[in-house]
């Protein structure tokens, strides 16, 4: 018989499993697959409603976090930054400033 620590031992070990498998499911899949499940997803959440502005939703929603991680990866350096964006510094510094990244 199992005990109830024992019991919660094997569970918290299985969802740790399960968890790893997810993660590397994710890892191995194009960005564009998970892209379009979170609208999926997002579509079947509005129960029949129409988004507005899903564009710039979107856009706001995937170029934050693209700026915040790349100016992380540069160190802050904009420069750098821009390069790796393939936009040009007064672009950039001018979507860092949107999103409240510029100091």
């Amino acid at each position: 018989m199992v005990t109830s620590k024992k019991h919660k031992q094997l569970r918290k070990k299985k969802k740790g499993t399960r968890r790893k498998a997810q993660l590397t499911n994710v890892r191995n899949r194009p960005l564009r697959d998970l892209t379009s499940e979170a609208l999926n997803r997002y579509f079947k959440d509005l129960n029949g409603h129409s988004p507005g502005d899903l564009y710039g939703l979107v856009l706001s929603e995937v170029e934050a976090p693209l700026f915040e991680t790349v100016m992380e990866h540069t160190q802050g350096n904009q420069s750098r930054a821009a390069e790796i964006l393939g936009i040009n510094r007064a672009t950039l510094r001018k979507k860092l400033k949107n999103y409240y990244l510029l100091d």
